[in-house]
């Protein structure tokens, strides 16, 4: 449960999940929980092998409460359907039919167009051990396949829920829930006081040198600093570094003498 924060809004909406016969409460549960992660919260159940309501299901969906007291079983999937307007079904397996076949990225967002468009929609999955038959995907508009390796492409159902409901909430362009809060940029008189500082730091350990190429060395040190487009606190930490190569505790004042140069040897 890390991670969670009981005190925000709990998103729940988007496709309907569609598990056609699933086998293991588990997988129930698992899958449960990967909506609840990514925001979605009506699932389905057809047919589940071991009935409806199952322990081991609510044990598995780690608190996903919300989703597992709200779940629907129908005996068919047609009945399971019958109210959506556009359903996809995933499959992994070659279908001899005329059906376009989209990425999972490609049907978030068209899941979500049609969302935001009033539609109400759906994602079918199947059985544990050999999927949607063929009947079943005839039912859908639409085929989604993920793109896994064609040698090893079978995908647990509770992993396949997984993916899409995180594609659907990517589509929903979210803002993350952790970010580092913006730093201002720095100003030009930051900027400054860096380049005053460092270079009286390498003026005492006499960097700049032959003396005609100073100017030059110092132009391409600052270019280096403006394209770096720093933030105020970059240029506190950068300020800070010099500082301890100096051997000093804080930055030098503002009113600092200017550093004497070492004779040349």
């Amino acid at each position: 449960m890390a991670g969670t924060d009981r005190r925000q809004k709990l998103i729940a909406e988007g496709p309907v999940i569609v598990l056609v016969n699933p086998q293991l409460g588990e997988n129930i549960g698992a899958a449960a929980r990967a909506m609840a992660n990514f925001g979605l919260a009506e699932l389905r159940l057809v047919d589940p092998r071991d009935g409806w309501p199952n322990a081991v299901a609510r044990a598995n969906a780690a608190k996903a409460d919300h989703i597992i007291d709200s779940v629907k079983v129908f005996d068919t999937l047609e009945e399971a359907i019958a109210d959506l307007n556009f359903v996809y079904a995933t499959t992994a397996r070659q279908r001899e039919m005329l059906k376009p076949v989209r990425g999972p990225r490609e049907a978030a967002e068209t899941l979500r167009k049609r969302h935001t468009a009033g539609e109400r929609t759906g994602i079918l999955f199947g059985r544990e051990r050999w999927g949607l038959e063929s009947v079943e995907v005839a039912l859908a508009n639409e085929i989604v396949t993920f793109p896994v390796n064609p040698s090893f492409a079978s995908l647990n159902i509770a992993q396949a829920v997984l993916l899409m409901s995180y594609e659907w909430m990517g589509s929903s362009q979210v803002e993350l829930p952790i970010h580092e809060p913006p730093s201002l940029p720095a100003r030009k008189e930051d900027l400054f006081g860096l380049f005053d500082h460092l270079e009286g730091a390498l003026d005492l350990e006499n960097y700049f040198r032959p003396e005609h190429k100073r100017a030059t060395m110092v132009e391409n040190l600052r270019n280096i600093f403006q394209k770096a487009e720093l933030s105020q606190q970059e240029i506190h930490a950068l300020r800070g570094v010099v500082a301890t190569l100096e051997g000093r505790k804080t930055r030098p004042r503002k009113d600092r003498q200017e550093p004497k140069k070492k004779p040349k040897a």
